[in-house]
């Protein structure tokens, strides 16, 4: 797997020793592009209504910053329940104080953590980890805006700065969810959703707190100072966060591309993160990246993001992503192992990742994050605007490095994208990342997640297309006519027939 140069926008963050070079950064428009969003450090409380200015009383308010550091430095001595916990979380979130509840955090510390770590010791560690954001993160990290191609770097130890402050909610501004508030078109950060539980429901508030030990194994990691814990797997390289954007003009002219497919593989075994190792793995994403991670999903997205807790702060400043825009990351670390989906996962244990680095210190792993439509009517992805724009989203995610030549590009490793609750027909989904992948010049290994009579008909209708040589004009030709059918048939027979296989071939 190769990876070029990442591009870094002007950060000035505080750097690691190692990674000087790693975090060179270039100046460009900072004063007018940058949007600080670690300004609550210098922020005010808002002040009460008919409350006197300080100039009138000689005393001004504390800062928002210096209200959540003593609250922190409280965690950092130890000797504390989660009820403090919760006291501190609340000191600098008071506003909330009727609308955050703590079920399944108090949960968690009464069932689970005895079975995988010291909980004390890894709160009072995260929350040393949280006071060293000054320190870490100079200047405010700028936010991933919509149609603006851009990418960060930061380093795994400030990656870690930022989550710890996320678990402690630290970031007032991103409380308010409602319709045309500061942040409204970015997903929710701070942790306070994860650990609440309404309506009370046993189901969720057990499922969040797998969630809880896969964060949990995360922050136990990245704070372990053993002197014998592996050097391939100590945190101390870094991530890249890219926001790709394609111009309408630019993207591809289905009905005109003469592509031919490329190579698949398919499996009703194995998954996108383990097998597809060292691929480019697609990330089923929500507009609004990582989707229920902090909340109650447990599907691929949000299961990718517990087992690689790093990606969960891309949340922080990534707007929603628009119908030409996937977001690809570079280098997050793997630290948990799973069992099950949705409603049976369970956090299956520590992953030690020994992943080789790439020249810049990032892990040899690329996601790339690409949201499908969701249709509460499955007959509605059968339209020549929907199709296009699956295929345009996909071609985006797929699309590579024009400074990269085809044959050094990794192949893609994808499934089901769009399916299961977003009403996704996964014989069409496939197809459409087929004729992406073509056109983008990339191989695909695709996994049904063990839907084997999937896994058989797609090898088949691949086979019997690669082998007719028939090219991606042809295949969404075939696509606008099927979309003009007032029954459905099979999909596969319909193009088949449309582009005249005989079906006795098959």
């Amino acid at each position: 797997m190769t990876h070029t140069k990442p591009h870094v926008v002007n950060l000035e963050l505080a750097e690691p020793q190692t990674n000087r070079n790693i975090l060179n950064l270039a100046t460009e428009e900072l004063q007018t592009s940058l949007h600080k969003i670690n300004l609550w450090v210098k922020g005010q409380f808002p002040q009460p209504s008919g409350h006197q200015t300080s100039h009138q009383t000689h005393h001004a308010l504390p800062s928002r910053w210096s209200v959540t550091r003593e609250a922190l430095k409280q965690l950092t001595r130890g000797h504390f329940s989660i009820g403090d916990v919760q006291s501190a979380i609340m000191s600098y979130n008071s506003d909330y104080k009727h609308k955050w509840t703590f079920e399944v955090l108090h949960h968690y510390a009464k069932r689970l953590h005895k079975e995988d770590n010291n909980l004390e010791l890894v709160i009072s560690k995260m929350a040393k980890l949280a006071l060293d954001l000054p320190d870490l993160i100079k200047k405010g990290v700028p936010l991933l805006r919509s149609q603006k191609p851009k990418a960060i770097t930061l380093s795994q130890q400030q990656i870690a700065c930022l989550l710890a402050n996320a678990f402690f909610c630290t970031f007032p501004h991103r409380n308010d969810t409602k319709p045309g508030s500061e942040y409204t078109t970015f997903p929710t950060i701070n942790f306070s959703s994860l650990f609440g539980n309404h309506p009370k429901d046993a189901l969720k508030e057990g499922q969040k707190a797998q969630k809880l030990r896969a964060i949990f194994q995360y922050f136990h990691t990245v704070t372990n100072d053993d002197p014998h814990q592996p050097a391939e797997a100590k945190p101390d390289g870094v991530v890249t966060f890219e926001r790709i954007s394609i111009p309408n003009e630019k993207l591809p002219k289905w009905k005109n591309e003469k592509k031919l497919l490329r190579n698949l593989h398919v499996s009703s075994k194995g998954s996108i993160e383990k097998e597809g190792s060292g691929l480019l793995q697609v990330d089923f994403a929500c507009k609004y990246i990582g989707g229920g991670v902090l909340g109650t999903g447990l599907v691929q997205e949000e299961i990718l993001f517990l087992m690689s807790p790093e990606l969960i702060v891309s949340r922080l400043f990534t707007e929603k992503l628009d119908h030409n825009e996937c977001l690809r990351i570079t280098g997050a670390q793997i630290y948990s192992s799973y069992s099950g989906y949705s409603r049976s996962f369970e956090w299956a244990g520590p992953h030690q990742d020994m992943t080789k680095r790439d020249y810049w210190r990032r892990r040899f792993r690329q996601i790339v994050a690409i949201d499908a439509l969701e249709f509460k009517n499955p007959k509605e992805q059968y339209t020549k605007d929907n199709i296009t724009r699956e295929l345009n989203k996909a071609y985006v995610g797929f699309q590579r490095d024009p400074d990269t030549p085809p044959e050094r590009l990794p192949a893609i490793a994808t499934g089901n994208w769009g399916c299961g609750a977003f009403g996704g027909d996964p014989k069409l989904k496939a197809l459409i990342q087929l004729m992406a992948a073509a056109v983008a010049e990339r191989d695909m290994a695709y996994f049904t997640f063990g839907n084997e009579v999937l896994a058989t008909e797609l090898q088949e209708a691949y086979y019997h297309l690669k082998t007719n040589k028939v090219t991606v004009d042809k295949l969404y030709k075939a696509l606008m006519d099927y979309c003009g059918q007032r029954e459905r048939p099979d999909l596969y027979i319909f193009i088949f027939k449309k582009i005249g296989l005989q079906i006795s071939q098959l």
